[in-house]
């Protein structure tokens, strides 16, 4: 049996919107994969059913997971490509949802769908290969040429890493396959060595992106902290002046302190900081959000209490009432009560509330 071909390359980039023609392409190709890849999952399921191997039990479900999970993100971009209506700001969220987190599933939330279907693969070709579905009809340079593939995608995967460790292990398994290519050229049997290779590869491969996908996770996620580190610090400052104006200019204000993003120092790297770090930060920002609710909600009031005086003046001199002596006096008041400095609010309130009943109007045989 011929592989199934392997999951599309994806267009554009995270942030970037792609041109249509290439989502046109490559959700066309997305979705012939998808119906390939699963008919093949499907026959690895059944012959592991009838074979009793209950041992791969646990990669036929994660393989049908990773395949789920693409098919979910895959509708996904369909209803947003809304055949072909996208238009580039839909696009650049098509991007978002082929180069970012999946989320849900926990065997999948930090892989985006282009690591979910690399890892569908991976995963298939390691069952098919213990399964002996595929390899064992196969000849000896087939699978040779197959394992070579495999290599050189765990190599792009250990580079895209930078990690030394990950080249040496690629690196290890290309020297296997050096010796085995040699011994087979020379007619020996390499059978089991052969499929014992085949498994070591799939393994490399899928545990190579799953960690390219962490680090990538973890990336974004300590990108994302700085920038709201930032936009806190930021505003800082800003909601300082907004405190110092408002216990300037109104009586008794609220005694909140202005919380300080500094204190809880850089961002850290190490994933089990990051996260007790950024839960830090959404109190810091639910503090702010507080602070800034406590000292605008005084200056707030103040400013609809003078609008409110200014629009009854108004009502004031439509039905009459603003030449009387009553009325001049209670503008008076409410005015100085809402100028003063600092401002009572209870008392500008209380005068406020005693001019709207002083322009009210009055029965007609009264006027």
């Amino acid at each position: 049996m011929t592989r199934v071909q392997r999951a599309p390359a994806p267009p554009g980039a995270l942030g970037v919107a792609a041109e249509p023609a290439a989502l046109l392409t490559y959700l066309s190709d997305l979705q012939a994969w998808l119906d390939a890849r699963r008919a093949d999952l499907d026959r690895l399921d059944s012959t592991a059913r009838h074979s009793g191997e209950n041992a791969v039990t646990a990669d036929i479900v994660l393989a049908l997971t990773l395949w789920q999970a693409v098919r979910t993100r895959t509708d996904e971009l369909v209803t947003v490509w809304d055949s072909g209506r996208a238009d580039a700001v839909a696009r650049e969220r098509m991007s978002q949802l082929i180069w970012g987190r999946l989320g849900g599933d926990p065997a999948t939330s930090l892989l985006s769908l282009v690591d979910a279907a690399r890892l569908c693969d991976a995963q298939a070709d390691q069952l098919a290969t213990r399964l002996s579905f595929d390899p064992h009809a196969a000849d000896v340079t087939a699978r040779l040429r197959a394992l070579s593939g495999g290599i050189v995608r765990a190599e792009d995967a250990a580079h895209a890493s930078a990690d030394t460790e990950d080249d040496a292990v690629v690196a290890r398994l290309r020297d296997r396959l050096a010796r085995l290519t040699s011994d087979a050229a020379r007619g020996a049997d390499v059978t089991g060595p052969l499929g014992a290779l085949e498994d070591d590869v799939a393994r490399a491969e899928r545990d190579l992106i799953v960690a390219t996908a962490r680090r990538r996770s973890l990336a974004k996620d300590r990108e994302r902290a700085v920038a709201l580190r930032t936009t806190l610090a930021d505003r800082t400052p800003v909601l300082t002046r907004v405190a110092e104006r408002c216990r300037r200019e109104i009586t008794d204000p609220p005694r909140l302190a202005v919380p300080d993003v500094t204190r809880l120092g850089d961002v850290p790297d190490e994933p089990d900081r990051l996260t007790t770090y950024v839960q830090r930060l959404g109190a810091v920002e639910r503090a702010m959000e507080r602070v800034e609710d406590a000292y605008t909600a005084p200056l707030r009031e103040r400013a609809e209490l003078r609008y409110r005086v200014k629009n009854l003046m108004t009502k004031a001199q439509g039905n009459g009432r603003a030449t009387s002596s009553t009325v001049k006096a209670g503008e008076d008041e409410a005015r100085e009560a809402l100028d003063a400095a600092p401002c009572d609010l209870a008392m500008a309130r209380h005068f406020t509330e005693q001019l709207e009943m002083l322009v009210r109007d009055l029965p007609k045989g009264n006027r």
